[in-house]
C-alpha cells in the first residue's frame, strides 16, 4: 500500500469506531452511512493486510495491530489538524473549525449552559465538541490530541500545557436545615471538618480541595460520585458537604430540607483555567478564547485578571 491510498477521512472512520465501539454511533458521528463506514475500514484493513477490529454482535473491540494502528491514525489526524490550524493563524483568521472542548465534572454542567449562547455568537465559525471528564482523563486527552482545550480547577502539573487563569468560584457549605451548622454565627472552612462532612469519590479533585480547605482527613465522612448525589444526601440528612458556587441553586431550597451558607472572607474555593498544549499552533486563538471566558465569569465568582 503506497501513501495515494491512504485517506484521513478512513483515519477517522477508524479512530470513531475505536471511540465509541459501536460501527452505527462511529457512522453517527462522522456523519456518514453505517454501510459507507464499515465498506471503508474492510478496505483500509485489506489494503494494510491487518484486522483492525474483533467484531462480534454486541460489540467491537481492537485487536493488537489495531491498538498502534489507532494510537499512529490519532498522531496523524492531529498533525493534519495543526497543519490546518496553522494556515488558518497565518492568515490571521480567529478561531474556526472543529474544537474538542472538555471540562471537569463538577463544572461543566453547569458551566456550559451559562456561555454558549454568548460563545456561538462571538466565535460563529467554531464547531465545538463539549465533553466532561475527571482531570486524569481530561490531561490524557489533551497529551493524546482527543481534547483541543479544557476547562480544568487549578493547581495542575502545567507540563506541556498552557494555563490561562479565568475566574475564582467560591464555595458554599450545604447542610441539612436541622444541623448545627444551620444556625448561623461565623463560618470558617476550619469549622466543618468531622464526620458529617461528604466528600466525592476518589480521583475528583473536587474531592481533595474540599478535603484540604477543611483539614480533614482523606478518610473522612461518607462518598458519593456526583454532586447531584452530594445534594441528595444532605437532603436526606445524611451530612454536609461543599458545592462549588455554580452548581448551588439561586434563593431558598422550596423543600425547606436544607440550608446554604457562605463562609467568612477568604473563604474556600477553587481557581478555574482553559488548558491547552503549548505546541498547538491555534495559541493565539485560544487565548482569545479564554479572554472570552474571562469576561463572561458566571455570576458569583471574580474575574481573574489576564496575563501580561
Amino acid at each position: 500500500m503506497n501513501l495515494s491510498g491512504l485517506s484521513l477521512r478512513d483515519l477517522e472512520y477508524v479512530v470513531a469506531v475505536a471511540d465509541e465501539g459501536h460501527f452505527g454511533r462511529a457512522a453517527e458521528r462522522c456523519n456518514v452511512s453505517q454501510p459507507t463506514l464499515s465498506v471503508q475500514i474492510r478496505k483500509l484493513e485489506g489494503a494494510l493486510g491487518l484486522a483492525l477490529f474483533e467484531r462480534s454482535n454486541r460489540r467491537v473491540l481492537l485487536t493488537e495491530a489495531g491498538q498502534a494502528i489507532v494510537r499512529q491514525a490519532r498522531t496523524v489526524l492531529a498533525e493534519a489538524q495543526r497543519l490546518l490550524a496553522m494556515a488558518s493563524e497565518g492568515r490571521g483568521a480567529p478561531l474556526t473549525g472543529r474544537l474538542s472542548l472538555a471540562a471537569i465534572q463538577t463544572l461543566g454542567p453547569y458551566f456550559f449552559p451559562l456561555v454558549l449562547r454568548p460563545l456561538r455568537e462571538a466565535f460563529p465559525l467554531l464547531s465545538l465538541s463539549l465533553s466532561e471528564s475527571r482531570t486524569a482523563d481530561i490531561l490524557e486527552g489533551l497529551r493524546e490530541g482527543r481534547i483541543d482545550a479544557a476547562l480544568v480547577s487549578l493547581p495542575l502539573n502545567q507540563g506541556r500545557l498552557s494555563l490561562s487563569p479565568l475566574f475564582i468560584e467560591p464555595f458554599h457549605l450545604v447542610c441539612p436545615a436541622e444541623h448545627e451548622l444551620a444556625q448561623g454565627g461565623a463560618l470558617s472552612a476550619g469549622s466543618i471538618a468531622g464526620p458529617d462532612l461528604l466528600l466525592l469519590d476518589e480521583g475528583n479533585c473536587l474531592r481533595d480541595q474540599t478535603i484540604a480547605a477543611c483539614g480533614a482527613g482523606s478518610s473522612a465522612g461518607r462518598h458519593a460520585t456526583s454532586l447531584e448525589t452530594l445534594r441528595s444526601m444532605v437532603g436526606a440528612g445524611a451530612g454536609y458537604t461543599l458545592l462549588p458556587a455554580l452548581a448551588v441553586p439561586p434563593g431558598p431550597d422550596p423543600s425547606g430540607l436544607t440550608v446554604i451558607r457562605t463562609f467568612d472572607v477568604d473563604g474556600p474555593g477553587r481557581t478555574i483555567a482553559l488548558a491547552w498544549r503549548a505546541s498547538d499552533p491555534r495559541a493565539p486563538g485560544l487565548a482569545h478564547l479564554a479572554a472570552f471566558f474571562r469576561a463572561h465569569a458566571p455570576p458569583g465568582t471574580a474575574a481573574c485578571r489576564e496575563a501580561a
